[in-house]
């Protein structure tokens, strides 16, 4: 049975196991942020028990951990200072928490759909490299420093590179083998099957023999002996009432203190920043790839950090650390963050003394495997390979983290990544094309989905490019927003600018807000007078000129009505198409043609009867066309079947019961070779096919042929060089056509 939030029982032994993980990483972590902080340890272990329980109660992710923030020490310890107590500070973090309530009831998350992916991309790298940077130190037993400080700059006035120099040469004999050992291990658990398929989880494995490694170094001595300052360390009080004791409380007289409400401003902005920006980062992460609601998540933040502050805990975030542990440890559902809560809630003030046996040095070890497939060189490749506009936002956003702090690191990031979408928005706001109509070039501007005030200088400089007497056509079908700047440089153009340099403005997609009227005002169908100008080869040229159009997705822009209202009372055709009734498509979308452009007679086999004869004469000798063309297509129906009845000497009544369909098909007949059917055996197969597409090809010829020969009027217009006469066919596969007169329109024009 599943719940809502995808708990079932098939998950629940994966989250506990995953649970119990994030808890043996999370333990260090809250000790140590609560150190760098300022702030008393205890404070840590409560927020890493509310980010768990409170926090995962209310939130929508199915893989986020919640808890103290290394990226927040910095913030936390400046407000502790600002404030004078942590009391105080406390106080401002309940304020904070009503913030975020508040912004989560008012839909606030929205603002996580507007971080750039090569931002997250880029934090998630960047947490793995300084996770695998500021291990190595733990690894070996040499940094002394909190476990939770993430920042470049450390407390001891070290910095991430130094504080590894330093490492070499001065390391705890038993916490480095106990390190490395640990590595080893995970290593091997993640790459020999039958422990890699165990159910027992390899950092539980690591863990427990941590402990046991230190137990016995207690007994061999020095220089075996893991150190204190090398070992996870809780507050052990001697009673409940002494732990009690030990909690801060919040110093509700302070709320006439102005400070306390900046501070609480603070901390709600960057507090909400960082848990959207590592709640993306968690969606990434999920093999799922589940979406976590924003705004829910903000409502559970401020409920986690009111209740923070009144318990006397640190502040709480989405945390990415934790949470990748997570992910990678198997955690299926939002149970798993439950559970780490849960077992730091117990433990702390029931088994103290056993966690201070844990050596950070096998904590470390599981952080280190975290950060190595975090920062993967596969994520490298791809985003090295999506471009320089991905790529060294991404770059930007890693090193900036890797060599400031989280915060100030993602804020480099944003600023690089919305330097290069500016950069983008304001090179290319617009899509520029000719499109070539019958009645002459018309400038296509699209304009993008979002066109806003940076846009206003490159549309200006694209519109001032129209030549004089010269058409232009912008186009807002895909475009959302407009800025009112824009609007009003698009209104003057068309209204002073465009008609003083004898401009045609055509306008089409405008919504009816903007107050324009969408119109065409150059001629996108064929007129008397263009009929009347244009030569036969000219007319086949813009076959296939439309053509090569619809072959590359680039139709025209047309208005149906406007053509609909203009060809009512005549039209004024520049061909006359004879084409196959099966064809999928028509003739008017294959060469990317207007209403009344063309005359298209269907007929089955695309064969010349007396009544197609009649059709094609009308066209031309009355309409006035200048082209006909004979379109066959590959797998006609009609051959096939022509083909069929001739091998089996049979009639198409008594085959299909068609009472005229033997007209057709005896016409079709005199394009085939009797010997060729000699090879067709089943349908469906490819020499099947071929012949009936070489049929149909030499049918198309044929068709020429008997059109010249039974008509005297075509024949006289052919001789006198009025119309020419060409063929073609057409893929019913991929969508092509092949002109089959190449030079021959031209010569026939010329007799």
């Amino acid at each position: 049975m599943r719940t809502p939030n995808g708990i079932s029982t098939g998950t629940v032994f994966a989250d506990v196991k995953s649970g119990l993980v994030v808890f043996f990483v999370a333990l260090p972590l809250c000790l140590g942020i609560a150190l760098a902080s300022g702030a008393p340890l205890l404070s840590g272990l409560l927020a890493g028990i509310i980010g768990g329980i409170v926090v995962g109660l209310f939130s929508g992710s199915h893989t986020s951990v919640s808890g103290p923030a290394a990226g927040l020490t910095a913030v936390v310890a400046a407000q502790i200072l600002s404030l004078g107590s942590f009391s105080a500070f406390l106080t401002a973090l309940i304020l904070a928490g009503f913030i975020q309530i508040g912004l989560g009831v008012a839909k606030g998350g929205f603002i996580a759909a507007f971080f750039p992916s090569s931002v997250i991309k880029g934090l998630l790298a960047a947490i793995g490299v300084i996770i695998i940077l500021k291990q190595i130190p733990h690894l070996v037993g040499h940094d002394r420093d909190p476990e939770g400080d993430m920042s470049f700059f450390q407390p001891d006035f070290e910095t991430t590179f130094s504080e590894l120099l330093l490492t070499i040469g001065d390391f705890q004999l038993g916490a480095a083998i106990v390190g490395l050992a640990s590595v080893a291990l995970l290593v091997l658990w993640d790459n020999w099957k039958p422990l890699k398929t165990s159910l027992f989880p390899a950092p539980v494995a690591v863990v427990l023999f941590g402990i046991g490694a230190s137990l016995w170094f207690q007994q061999l001595g020095e220089p075996w002996l893991i150190e204190p300052s090398h070992l996870v360390q809780v507050p052990v009080a001697g009673n409940l009432s002494e732990l009690v004791g030990l909690l801060p409380r919040p110093d509700f007289s302070q709320l006439t203190n102005s400070a306390v409400y900046t501070a609480a401003l603070t901390l709600a902005i960057v507090a909400s920043l960082e848990t959207l920006l590592n709640l993306n980062a968690a969606d990434r992460l999920d093999p799922q790839q589940r979406i976590s609601p924003p705004s829910q998540e903000l409502l559970a933040q401020g409920i986690g950090n009111v209740t923070s502050g009144l318990v006397g805990g640190l502040p709480v975030t989405s945390v990415i650390i934790r949470t990748s542990v997570n992910v990678n440890a198997g955690g299926k559902t939002k149970l798993a963050t439950i559970v780490h809560g849960a077992l730091l809630l117990v433990s702390v003030p029931l088994i103290p003394a056993w966690l201070n046996t844990i050596p950070l040095s096998c904590l470390a070890a599981i952080l280190l495997m975290t950060g190595i497939k975090l920062a993967s060189p596969a994520l490298i490749k791809q985003m090295w390979y999506e471009g320089r506009y991905q790529f060294i936002p991404f770059a930007a956003t890693v090193t900036a983290i890797v060599f400031t702090d989280l915060l100030i690191g993602i804020i480099i990031g944003l600023v690089v990544a919305v330097g290069f979408i500016l950069n983008s928005s304001m090179r290319r706001p617009v899509h520029r094309f000719v499109e070539k109509h019958l009645g002459g070039d018309v400038l296509h501007i699209e304009l993008a989905n979002q066109v806003s005030f940076l846009n206003r200088a490159a549309l200006a400089a694209a519109l001032n490019e129209v030549p004089r007497n010269g058409r232009v056509l912008l186009d807002a079908r895909s475009t959302d927003y407009i800025d009112p700047d824009v609007l009003d440089l698009i209104r003057d153009f068309k209204e002073q600018t465009g008609p003083v340099h004898g401009v045609e403005v055509s306008l089409v997609g405008f919504q009816s807000e903007y107050n324009f009227e969408n119109q065409i005002h150059y001629v996108d169908y064929s007129t008397r007078e263009l009929q009347e100008a244009i030569t036969p080869q000219q007319v086949l040229q813009i076959l296939k000129d439309g053509h090569e159009r619809v072959r590359t997705d680039r139709r025209l822009t047309r208005d149906f009505t406007r053509q609909v209202r203009a060809t009512a009372e005549a039209q004024h055709p520049l061909a006359v198409v004879l084409s196959c009734i099966d064809s999928p498509t028509p003739a008017e979308r294959v060469f990317d043609l207007g209403m009344g452009d063309i005359f298209s007679v269907r007929i089955a086999g695309n064969v010349s009867s007396r009544e197609v004869i009649a059709s094609a004469e009308y066209g031309c000798a009355v309409a006035g066309a200048k082209l006909i063309l004979v379109m066959g297509h590959t797998r006609c129906g009609a051959v096939s079947e022509a083909i069929k009845l001739l091998s089996s000497s049979r009639t198409g009544v008594k085959t299909t019961g068609c009472e005229h369909l033997d007209s057709i098909v005896n016409d079709l007949q005199q394009a085939i070779d009797p010997a060729m059917c000699r090879t067709l055996h089943e349908p469906s197969s490819e020499e099947a096919r071929a012949l009936i597409d070489s049929v149909a090809r030499r049918n198309v010829g044929r068709v020429i042929e008997q059109l010249q020969k039974q008509s005297r009027t075509l024949d006289g217009l052919i001789r006198n060089g009025q119309i020419a006469v060409g063929g073609a066919m057409y893929d019913v596969v991929t969508g092509e056509v092949e002109f089959l007169c190449g030079d021959a329109c031209e010569n026939e024009g010329n007799r």
